[in-house]
């Protein structure tokens, strides 16, 4: 940093070494001061004036400039931060979403094994009531075809035998009495 230094100050200096020259003014400023040129004070002047800038400027433009950087790299850490939390959230939520379709694989399945076992049982309670009504539908046919062949006989009975073509002596009588009782 010490060569930079060196190197800008002899950039300034040799300008100021290039445009002096000795013409008919310079005698003038001889005459007044003793000396061709004043090249020297203003040397001298311009390296106090950069002292007096350095001294006032160099701590508040380094403070600035170190703020600034501090300022940018907390910014970065910040903008770094979210980028990673937005990249654990994404993940996060990608676990959940494969979660989800997991479950929802799970329940359509179970649903499906669900909805098999009660159509087989309600095939099979159908079938039993099936099989329930038909008995029944069976019984009532035959206590049906009973009360039509006993009306029949009932009515042919009835039609065709009176009361004096049936002798019944009083033992038959109670005999059928008692038989119906019990």
């Amino acid at each position: 940093m010490n060569m930079k230094k060196v190197v800008l100050l002899s950039l300034f200096m040799i300008p100021a070494v290039v445009l002096a020259s000795a013409d008919a003014e310079t005698s003038r400023y001889f005459m007044q001061t003793g000396r061709e040129n004043d090249f020297i004070p203003r040397v001298v002047n311009f390296t106090i004036f950069v002292g007096l800038l350095y001294y006032l400027l160099a701590n508040p433009i380094k403070s600035f400039f170190k703020d600034r950087s501090a300022g940018i790299e907390g910014q970065l850490a910040e903008i770094e931060q979210k980028l990673q939390d937005a990249k654990d959230k994404e993940k996060e939520a990608q676990t959940r979403l494969d979660e989800s379709e997991k479950r929802a694989d799970s329940i359509i399945a179970d649903a499906k094994a669900e909805a098999i076992y009660l159509a087989e049982q309600i095939a099979k309670s159908n079938k039993s009531e099936l099989a329930i009504l038909e008995k029944q539908l069976e019984e009532k046919i035959d206590l049906a075809e009973k009360k039509s062949v006993r009306a029949i006989i009932n009515d042919v009975l009835s039609e065709n035998i009176t009361n004096a073509d049936i002798m019944l002596d009083e033992v038959k009588v109670v005999d059928i009495i008692s038989k119906k009782v019990a």
